[in-house]
């Protein structure tokens, strides 16, 4: 069978669950590819009439805020000694430099933080459980949470699907030059993005007043 004839096979409520599942299992604090899956979903659904861009961005959205959010209600209660458990667990995501670059984070820029930090894979892992460790105000990290998640699953999927609703025609013509064009100019549209979140975030840093610290209580 050609690959777009079963790419048409593939139903499309198994493409939302898993792209749901995967970012928030990541967004909980699990390190999974959860960006490369979102892009790969939305390239797909620009060539799979079956997919609607819009429930994918908004499974994406969802699955992001969910995962977070149950990733700061379980840092909230594990607190650091969850952290020295995970730190064993995943040395490569959640070593002691790791947790201190992401703590360094939280100090300087606080909620911006979580909504910048989508943007940025070490971040988008560690947001959810440490602004629970760290005792973030709920509604604080809440409202970073929802905007952090809209913008970033929203933002990839609406430009990764234009970028391949514009590559089907070579897709057509150049087969698999075409895909791979598609997937280069999708990749550095994300390039793009992150360096641009990360410029943003920097200049709070410094144009905005020093952030209030954060309550270690309720």
């Amino acid at each position: 069978m050609h690959i777009q004839e079963w790419l048409e096979t593939v139903p499309a409520i198994s493409v939302y669950v898993l792209v749901g599942v995967v970012i928030g299992l990541e967004s909980l604090g699990i390190p999974l590819p959860g960006e490369i899956v979102l892009i790969s979903a939305a390239l797909l659904a620009a060539g799979h009439d079956g997919i609607n861009p819009w429930i994918l961005g908004a499974c994406a959205t969802a699955g992001a805020v969910i995962g977070d959010s149950i990733g700061y209600a379980i840092g909230r209660k594990g607190g650091r000694p969850l952290l020295a458990w995970l730190g064993g667990k995943f040395p490569r995501h959640f070593g002691e430099g790791q947790i201190a670059m992401a703590e360094r984070s939280f100090q300087k820029w606080g909620m911006w933080a979580v909504f910048f930090g989508r943007f940025v894979a070490l971040l988008r892992i560690f947001a959810g459980p440490l602004a629970g460790v760290l005792h973030m105000p709920y509604w604080k990290f809440l409202t970073a949470n929802v905007l952090g998640g809209i913008a970033w699953a929203g933002g990839t999927t609406a430009v990764i699907y234009s970028v391949g609703v514009v590559a089907e025609e070579w897709l057509k013509r150049f087969s698999y030059l075409g895909l791979a064009i598609a997937v280069l100019i999708g990749l550095a549209s994300m390039l793009i993005i992150k360096n641009r979140a990360k410029k943003a975030a920097a200049q709070s840093t410094v144009t905005a007043p020093e952030p209030e610290a954060v309550p270690v209580a309720d």
